[in-house]
């Protein structure tokens, strides 16, 4: 019988060595007139594992990380395509603790399944949701997916039953639906994952959302830094074409769908609903005033369901269970589970999806571990870059959007950073606002100037110059920021600045300057 091993190829583990490690087993197989084959299967999020190799054995997988090539022949030696120990086993892949803990709806695939195999996918229930929904009318799709509670998640938490049902009632001769995988905030990789991991879930959602909105054209717009996820998608819609999945008759059905993928140049803007749709229009991506929203004035102005990723591929499983299934999970008006991404200085940096609810603290010292360094937190931030910094004192708050809100944080695309007590908050604070000048967009004043003016007061700051009439105007600054910018760009730059100010007043209180004598 031959044994399947399983080798990630997504861009994290490949960045750790694992192409060296697959190229090490084959060889080794072949040496040794094994009868084995090689998966090339997505990540399991556990970074800190990677290379991590998986055996299928009769009593399931037994994973073994994180290997190096020199570790293959060791391997082989101790007949690890039994499961046998070896120094680098870790046991049953299902019970590593980081995985057994987690609720795993939308990324139940992703590191299981060979990415590219559609008798993968059907066999782990995908196509499920998608086969429901074309026996369902339009309306009865919509009413599950609001039912569900499920929210954008990429970062703005706009109930994504509300925004589909917009387009299904606007009028048009055409409309879209566009995947905004434009993930340009720090600490986030989740939507790569599941692009390189599981990549026909989010064709999937966007067929789904084509039928419950009357699109048939859809566009994945991602950035040119993902050239593996851009490469595995279009295998993915090469083979979904020729499948039956996309194309003039969806799976035999009389609902038309198909779709293609876009990159863009890298710009933080365009992951902004509006400044994306100019881009893939071929315009420069500058934000557009709104009103007219995207769902009635979209792409080429057409009514267009503008989705994250994350949003998109949660919904088979949504259809496939039903809508009280999935609200069964979270808390408040955040139902079903997120896909948090844990980064910065940690021990255990990687991707966990759990129901909304856990507070900050458990995530960042039970399931993160705490600092790489071993040095006391001092800070977290959540949300990307322009996402607020949360103190130990703050801890205590449930991964929830509202419990967020309240706090004057944002969950954003739930990716966090973790710094340690070595960490400087006011050149945290500069940081934001240069990030912010350099990545505007430029069309109004308050983002485009304010953040320029920004950065200067914050030098001012640390160079001891009036401070207290300094801090003075960067809130003042960040209050025009936020309630005068056109988008979330210089809208939420204000919140990494003020949380930086006014939880850790210590780092902008240097020593005053001293007028050198005459």
């Amino acid at each position: 019988m031959t044994v399947t091993i399983f080798v990630p190829r997504d861009a994290a583990s490949l960045a750790l060595g694992s192409e060296k490690v697959a190229r090490a087993i084959l060889d080794e197989i072949a040496a040794r007139g094994l009868d084995a084959r090689v998966v090339r299967n997505g990540s399991r999020g556990m970074f800190w594992l990677e290379p991590l190799v998986e055996v299928r054995t009769q009593h399931g997988r037994v994973a073994y990380g994180p290997a190096k090539a020199s570790d293959v022949k060791s391997l082989f030696d101790a007949e690890f395509l039994s499961g046998n120990d070896h120094p680098l086993c870790l046991g049953p892949t299902k019970e590593i603790p980081f995985l057994r803990q987690q609720t795993r709806l939308t990324f139940s695939r992703c590191g299981v399944t060979d990415p590219l195999s559609l008798d993968d996918y059907r066999h782990y229930q995908g196509l499920k949701g998608l086969e429901k929904a074309i026996a369902m009318t339009p309306a009865e799709i919509v009413a599950q997916v609001t039912d569900s509670g499920l929210r954008g998640r990429g970062g703005a938490g706009f109930p994504t039953g509300i925004k589909w049902k917009t387009v299904m009632e606007a009028a048009g001769p055409q409309k879209y639906i566009v995947c905004n995988a434009d993930e340009g905030d720090s600490a986030t990789f989740a939507d790569r994952m599941i692009m390189e991991g599981d990549p026909f879930v989010l064709i999937e959602g966007m067929v789904i959302a084509g039928i419950a909105t009357g699109a048939t054209k859809g566009y994945v717009y991602t950035r040119s830094e993902y050239p593996h996820a851009i490469g595995t998608m279009r295998e993915a819609i090469e083979i979904a074409r020729k499948a039956g999945i996309l194309g003039p008759s969806v799976l035999g059905s009389a609902h038309a769908f198909d779709l293609e993928i876009r990159s863009g140049a890298g710009a933080y803007v365009c992951g902004e609903e509006t400044s994306l749709l100019n881009s893939l229009e071929g315009k420069r991506g500058v934000v557009r005033a709104k009103p007219p929203l995207p769902a009635l004035q979209g792409f080429l102005g057409r009514p267009t369901v503008v989705n994250n990723v994350i949003s998109l591929a949660s919904i088979p499983v949504i259809m496939d269970r039903g809508a009280a299934f999935y609200k069964d999970f979270g808390m408040g008006r955040s139902r079903g589970t997120i896909p948090i991404q844990i980064a910065g200085n940690v021990r255990y940096g990687g991707l966990f999806e759990t129901a909304f609810g856990l507070s900050l603290g458990e995530i960042v010292d039970h399931i993160g571990g705490g600092t790489a360094s071993g040095r006391p937190v001092k800070a977290v931030q959540v949300g990307g870059p322009l996402g607020a910094y949360f103190p130990r004192a703050l801890f205590d708050t449930p991964f929830d959007y509202e419990a967020f809100a309240a706090k004057d944080g944002l969950i954003g695309h739930a990716g966090i950073t973790v710094f340690d007590d070595t960490a400087d908050l006011l050149k945290q604070a500069r940081f934001a606002m240069e990030f912010c000048a350099i990545e505007s967009c430029g069309k109004c004043t308050p983002c485009r100037i304010g953040s320029t003016r920004g950065v200067e007061t914050v030098d001012r700051i640390a160079k001891g110059i009036e401070p207290e009439k300094n801090k003075a105007l960067l809130a003042d600054l960040c209050n025009t920021m936020k309630f005068g910018s056109l988008c979330a760009l210089g809208g939420f730059t204000p919140y990494p600045v003020m949380s930086a100010m006014t939880h850790f007043p210590e780092d902008f209180s240097p020593t005053p300057m001293v007028e050198a004598a005459e």
